[in-house]
């Protein structure tokens, strides 16, 4: 079974961040990549996001930001209190398609519910079948289409 670790980003992080937003694979749901690396390194030290560099048997692979619901405007709709909101990407493109995005969600989500948080949310692109598979392989489940800053995404939610 593969070890996870969650390693809190640093300012060091920023370079392998901007290459991975580049890569087609993440531009693709991600879009434009000096916008979303604008967003990303100006979320480092706000203590409402919490980013994290995710490795998979030592390897980094993937970004994964993890914030309080409040933080953002995300038009979720009412949530129990202490819900997060989580967002990922893998950025090595030979570590897609293998498992590795649902299995750290996974992980991660088993966590914070573990640790008392009451809620844990993340909002997909509809088309974006993928993703949609792999949150409902880490555990989340289907509940609306929402109207957020970003367009319409699928609210999927994942309770203890």
């Amino acid at each position: 079974m593969t070890a996870f670790a969650f390693r809190p980003m640093l300012a060091d992080d920023l370079p392998t961040i901007k290459r991975w937003l580049e890569a087609p694979h993440v531009r693709e749901w991600w879009h434009d990549p000096a916008e979303q690396f604008e967003l990303v390194s100006g979320d480092l030290g706000d203590p409402e996001m919490a980013q994290f560099m995710v490795a998979a048997d030592g390897r980094e692979f993937a970004y994964l930001q993890c914030y309080k619901l409040g933080a953002k405007d995300s038009g979720f709709g009412p949530q129990p209190q202490g819900t997060r909101g989580l967002d990922q990407f893998i950025g090595e493109a030979s570590m897609v398609g293998r498992g590795h995005g649902s299995a750290f969600v996974r992980a991660f989500a088993d966590r914070l519910l573990a640790d008392g948080t009451p809620r844990v949310v993340t909002d997909p692109d509809p088309a974006n079948r993928r993703a949609i598979r792999a949150y409902e392989k880490a555990g989340f489940r289907r509940d609306r289409l929402v109207k957020t800053p970003d367009g319409t995404a699928l609210l999927m939610i994942r309770d203890p």
